[in-house]
């Protein structure tokens, strides 16, 4: 566009009847301000704008004063400044440049013999003509800049309105792809769990009668006992793999949700050896109970907020922070640890995947499923090195699976 407006100031720089070194400068400068102002930072401004107009309205009336004032042929150049003004300004800085336009060009008059005008000027209705021309060109002008604006406007809102829907599906085909994962997983999980119990239930069996056998003492007492607490913990995991498999039992009432939250940290805060942070709250006191199973939402909670403590530093903090969300009660819990690697992050939720050196890998996929079960989301922000958020949203209308 540059290289354009050079020429056209070329062009007219051939073209006029005036070729003298004065008025080709002044020209070349309107042409130097036209071409920069588009590539100037500080024009982009409201302010910059205004001064730019200034500028170009300035140099056009020497120019015109220069060339034969009223009658100079460079009358319409007057024109650059009003159409400029039209398509970056608004409605009230267009007015303002173009009625300083029609007064600069009307000023002219006052340097003239009133005798000789009609000599000078073909008539008054010419004057009339002429000054017309800035008003209607400077509104034609600025309709067109103001629907341009609206539609790239418009354009502009479809493409985020496209951009959050592709975000959405990417989330949706995520989900899904997560709930065939636990759905296969968990068909697998309950017939190898319920298998594993009968065998482990004889083994335990074995173990105490042997220890009533070895008397209770020496070698066969601490034999038996490993074996007893090995089965124990092994029983524990299959029990765990079984409340993943199976459909949960909700028993949904109305719940406080600030309360379920605070039994969930009073369970943590009394846990042995639960790691050294402080619990903080932000509640939202407008929340209205909501239908939930308050049981397992506590169990919900409380793994979140372990998780939470456990990837925070000694002495770092967790917020719990709870907000209505369209429809939805949000509880977010807040740490300020090291994070979740981006590669890990859509993975977190799936069974017997952990990035602990002795986890299972099963609190939060079971975590998903209760949520899920109550017809809420999950959703997880983090950051390495910054931390993570964790927000459950749970419906306001109790829209649990059935």
């Amino acid at each position: 566009m540059g290289i354009v407006w050079l020429l056209l100031f070329a062009a007219m720089a051939l073209a006029s009847p005036i070729q003298d070194a004065p008025s080709l400068t002044m020209l070349a400068g309107l042409a130097v301000i036209q071409v920069l102002e588009p590539r100037m930072q500080w024009v982009q401004t409201e302010r910059g704008a205004m001064g730019a107009a200034v500028a170009k309205l300035l140099v056009c009336y020497l120019l015109i004063g220069y060339t034969d004032a009223l009658n100079s042929s460079y009358y319409p150049i007057l024109l650059v400044p009003v159409v400029s003004a039209a398509t970056t300004m608004g409605p009230w800085a267009t007015a303002g440049v173009t009625v300083t336009a029609i007064l600069l060009y009307s000023s002219f008059l006052m340097f003239l013999n009133l005798e000789d005008l009609n000599r000078y000027l073909f008539n008054w209705n010419e004057l009339f003509l002429r000054m017309s021309f800035l008003p209607v060109v400077g509104l034609l002008t600025y309709q067109l800049a103001r629907a341009n604006r609206v539609e790239a406007k418009k354009y502009q809102e479809a493409a985020e309105g496209l951009a959050k829907a592709n975000q959405e599906l990417v989330e949706a085909e995520a989900a899904m792809r997560r709930s065939e994962r636990l759905a296969a997983l968990g068909q697998l999980t309950a017939g190898l769990a319920h298998e594993l119990r009968n065998p482990l239930g004889t083994i335990r069996a074995s173990a105490e009668m042997l220890k009533k056998v070895a008397g209770g003492e020496g070698v066969g007492k601490e034999m038996t006992e490993f074996i007893t607490s090995e089965v124990d913990r092994a029983n524990s995991l299959v029990t765990r793999f079984l409340e993943f498999a199976r459909p949960l039992p909700l028993k949904p009432a109305a719940a406080d949700v600030h309360e379920v939250l605070d039994r969930a940290a009073a369970q943590f805060e009394r846990g042995p050896n639960h790691p050294d942070v402080s619990l903080y709250k932000n509640y939202d006191p407008a929340l209205a109970p909501i239908l939930i199973d308050a049981e397992w939402m506590e169990r919900v909670f409380f793994n979140l907020i372990s998780n939470a403590a456990e990837a925070s530093p000694a002495g770092g903090s967790v917020t719990l922070k709870t907000r209505p969300a369209e429809g939805f009660v949000e509880v977010s819990v807040i740490d300020r640890g090291s994070g979740i690697a981006p590669e890990h992050r859509e993975s977190i939720f799936n069974p017997f995947f952990t990035t602990k050196p002795s986890g299972v890998g099963l609190g939060l996929a079971i975590v998903s499923k209760i949520v899920d079960e109550h017809g809420g989301q999950i959703l997880v922000d983090s950051e390495p090195g910054k931390g993570s958020v964790f927000r459950v949203l749970l419906p306001i209308d109790g829209n649990m699976k059935r």
